[in-house]
């Protein structure tokens, strides 16, 4: 068993496409991976119960949360509160990857 999780994440999404994985389920958190093509799009969204955590792992993405954006760059961490909406937006030419980590479970 290998520690770390993100290196069989080897997604090649085209362009406007995303692709997802799941990286770690527990009882307590839920870690996803996300690999946005140019043009890829997390459509904005929110977890009522729950903290949701952005780590930029590759590119840039733009982040929305609630009404304001920011672009953010590999390395990146945003924080998205308990019924904050949000999203993001790979605007680049080049793959964009994030990982999304949710907890508590809902």
């Amino acid at each position: 068993m290998a520690l770390e999780l993100l290196g069989d994440f080897d997604a090649d999404p085209a362009a406007g496409e995303v692709v997802d994985g799941e990286l770690a389920v527990t009882d307590d958190v839920l870690v996803k991976a996300f690999a946005l093509g140019p043009d890829g799009r997390i459509e904005p969204h929110e977890h009522d119960g729950a903290t949701n955590v952005f780590h930029v792992v590759e590119g840039t993405v733009t982040v929305q949360r609630d009404d304001e954006s920011e672009t953010v760059t590999a390395p990146g961490v945003v924080l998205n509160e308990r019924g904050q909406v949000h999203g993001a937006h790979n605007e680049s030419d080049e793959r964009a990857v994030l990982t999304a980590s949710l907890c508590p479970l809902p």
